[in-house]
């Protein structure tokens, strides 16, 4: 049963993820391009991929997460998107979406609303997003998000990345999708 939907762009509805999104996100994570630049690995079946969303605490935990990307018009799954905070307490913005709906903006979109809803919603001062630094495409939806560039670091798994951040009150990290 899907969940209410969380936030609202002009083509895509963000929901909390649930497990009868187990196949959709099993199909996400099995492709290697899509997982290329992420450091992590496909889950090794679709029961993994179901126990990984039943046991998903963020939503609790944190009051957002990240949240499945629907096209509103068709109601396909695109991926997902949204914030999580991590150990050391930052809040980054993440988007992963299947490869047959790359190159349509949706990843840039559906970012810039979570974006918008980390700081209106959920008063965060900041938010990052870390790409690895050969991911162009990825780095140009963070800065297209209001998000400049910060630091680079070394992540397990992936090497050099790039962090970029934004602040809240940083006109440019809520500005309107226009």
């Amino acid at each position: 049963m899907a969940s209410a939907t969380i936030l609202q762009t002009e083509r895509i509805d963000l929901r909390e993820l649930t497990p009868d999104d187990a196949q959709a996100v099993f199909e996400l994570n099995a492709d290697p391009e899509v997982l290329r630049f992420t450091g992590d690995v496909a889950f090794a079946s679709l029961d993994d991929a179901r126990r990984f969303l039943e046991t998903y605490s963020d939503y609790r935990r944190n009051g957002f997460g990240r949240w499945a990307a629907v096209l509103r018009e068709s109601g396909a799954f695109l991926g997902w998107c949204g914030l999580k905070r991590d150990a050391s307490g930052e809040v980054d913005i993440g988007y992963r979406l299947l490869r047959a709906h790359w190159g349509r903006g949706y990843a840039t979109e559906a970012a810039r609303a979570c974006v918008r809803h980390g700081f209106d919603v959920h008063a965060l001062e900041c938010i990052v997003g870390r790409a690895a630094e050969d991911n162009s495409a990825s780095l140009r939806v963070l800065a297209k998000c209001g998000l400049s560039y910060w630091k680079r670091v070394e992540l397990e798994g992936l090497g050099s990345a790039l962090v970029y951040r934004a602040l809240r009150g940083n006109s440019l990290a809520t500005r309107d999708a226009q």
